[in-house]
């Protein structure tokens, strides 16, 4: 008799410089082709700009970023009939992280600015104070998912 058993997580390694697995979880989102030294690099530099700017811990504005733009809920499209509906759905934890730390990284690749190590500590300044573009980002979903709360009964 199989019994059905729930998946568990493979968690990256922690990160070496700041034993973090949320800075362990950014490279990997950082990525492009496979370079994880480089992205470990513009992180690291990153927070280095945070620390000038702010004078505070690097990672504890990361930290505080990261829990203002991850999302509870999210919009899913849901076909019934001949129409389409927006349909609200609760977000685990886990993957409103993951969402929030793709939205920093686009909405930082989208800035103007020289590096893009600066553009992301600008992107993580502005998140972690409650504005910039992912902070509206998450707001806009909330906001549609309430919006559409009317259709959360069509959820699956």
């Amino acid at each position: 008799m199989s019994r059905r058993t729930k998946k568990k997580r493979n968690f990256p390694i922690p990160d070496p410089v700041y034993n973090s697995y949320l800075v362990s979880l950014m490279t990997s989102k950082i990525l492009k082709s496979g370079k994880k030294t480089i992205s470990q690099k513009i992180i690291y530099e990153a927070f280095d700009i945070i620390k000038q700017k702010t004078n505070k811990r690097p990672l504890k504005t990361f930290e505080t970023a990261v829990k203002n733009v991850s999302p509870s809920v999210k919009i899913k499209a849901r076909r019934v009939g001949g129409s389409t509906y927006q349909v609200p759905i609760e977000v685990k934890k886990f993957r409103g992280i993951n969402l929030g730390l793709c939205w920093i990284i686009n909405y930082a690749r989208a800035r103007s600015g020289k590096t893009i190590a600066m553009k992301l500590a600008n992107e993580i300044i502005d998140a972690s104070k409650g504005s910039g573009n992912a902070i509206r980002k998450k707001e806009e979903t909330h906001r549609m998912a309430r919006s559409n709360k009317a259709f959360s009964h069509l959820r699956y």
